[in-house]
């Protein structure tokens, strides 16, 4: 039998091992759950640009690189890679050339780097039986982006506010247990 003096010690640690579970399960920098690789260390910062255009049948997704505009075309309903599919592209008002890279892949490049603001994109899909018109828009405004990276809070600010949590529960946890037993002690 466990003296009473040590139930309520022993009860304060198992609730902040139960409490500190959910601390632990939170992912930092680097860290991989096995669905999706880590990110490589040199992409981090703020994300680059990128839109998306989108109707019933397709989805189009464009990702900026300095000149290079990577382009990924789905299925709207499943998310599935466009196979065999035509692409045109319209840049802000200039036509692109755009090569495949694989199913649903594609490749542009620009004459050059745009600047801030917003570029309108048009593409037209031609897949099989199906085509469609896709609009959307890029919005390139640099210190906004930075901005975000820079006011985002990371994970480790979280887990270092739910030690301090954790150690206060601690504490008080150790206080009420030796009340607790002064209590037992003089009633008897």
């Amino acid at each position: 039998m466990t003296p009473t003096f040590l139930v309520q010690p022993l009860s304060a640690l198992l609730l902040l091992g139960t409490l500190g579970l959910p601390l632990a399960a939170l992912a930092g920098d680097g860290h991989d759950h096995g669905d999706a690789p880590a990110a490589p260390a040199a992409q981090a910062g703020p994300a680059l640009p990128r839109f998306t255009a989108t109707s019933d049948l397709f989805e189009l997704v464009g990702v900026l690189d300095g000149k290079r505009l990577a382009l990924y075309l789905d299925h709207a309903a499943d998310n599935r890679p466009v196979k065999d599919a035509q692409l045109d592209l319209e840049f802000g008002g200039t036509k692109l050339a755009v090569q495949p890279h694989g199913e649903g892949e594609f490749e542009a490049t620009l004459a050059s780097e745009p600047g801030e603001g917003v570029v309108a994109v048009t593409a037209t899909v031609v897949a099989g039986d199906a085509s469609d018109l896709l609009a959307g828009s890029l919005d390139i405004h640099a210190e906004a982006h930075a901005e975000r990276a820079a006011t985002a809070t990371p994970w480790k600010a979280y887990g270092a506010w739910g030690a301090a949590l954790a150690a206060l529960l601690a504490l008080a946890g150790i206080a009420a247990s030796r009340l607790h037993a002064r209590r037992a002690g003089g009633a008897t």
